[in-house]
């Protein structure tokens, strides 16, 4: 996992933020606070976050899930990019850190967009799949545990109308996907879902190497 963009050269990745990235403070408060954290790490980078609110802009999304909040940072750079009546489903297990999100939210006045339900991920996707919300949703970002990326991103591409999109995060592991005597398992399920994406003729496929890596799924219509 990486908080930067870790195929950047120190001095390049200084020259990027001072000319790149546009934080808001409150978003760079709550990236301060979550470094202080033992799991910190788990921190998406702030131009990541910047990416994905444009995208989400361009987009026009209005509707949009999470599978894995920690403490909101992402959720908070997508609310504030969705417009007044827009929806962000936000899904996690930990009470702890979305305690974090929540009052950053509330801060940010966009609390009334996200709906947090602490539960397992899978079983709250496939909630909205058998409430009938196939095909209702804009914008979905997974960045949760590994070993059920593929899970996850099935759901999601069944909840996302045609020309939606996917985000999905730490896709190129800070290098060790593509390190022989890398092989534990969540370097595995990494590499097994960047195969299968690959080969998946119902998106359009861009892996970003931005931060972690962050690839890019379309629905095709």
């Amino acid at each position: 996992m990486s908080t930067r963009s870790f195929l950047l050269p120190e001095r390049l990745a200084q020259y990027y933020a001072q000319v790149a990235v546009r934080e808001p403070p409150l978003l760079a408060e709550l990236r301060a606070e979550t470094a202080r954290l033992p799991m910190a790490r788990m921190q998406i980078a702030p131009e990541q976050g910047q990416l994905m609110a444009m995208l989400v802009r361009l987009m026009g999304a209005r509707r949009c899930v999470e599978v894995g909040v920690f403490t909101g940072y992402s959720s908070l750079a997508v609310a504030l990019a969705l417009p007044a009546d827009g929806y962000l489903l936000a899904c996690d297990v930990a009470e702890d850190w979305t305690a974090v999100a929540r009052r950053y939210w509330a801060r940010a006045g966009v609390a009334h967009r996200i709906e947090l339900r602490l539960a397992p991920a899978l079983d709250t996707l496939d909630a909205e799949l058998r409430a009938g919300r196939a095909g209702g949703y804009d914008f979905a970002f997974i960045d949760a545990d590994k070993g059920n990326y593929e899970g996850y991103y099935e759901r999601c591409l069944q909840l996302l109308r045609a020309g939606g999109l996917i985000a999905v995060d730490n896709t190129l592991w800070s290098g060790r996907v593509a390190d022989p005597a890398a092989g534990d398992e969540d370097t595995a399920a990494i590499r097994q879902f960047n195969e299968r994406v690959a080969a998946d003729p119902r998106v359009d496929l861009c892996l970003v190497p931005i931060a972690d890596g962050l690839t890019l799924l379309r629905k095709r219509e």
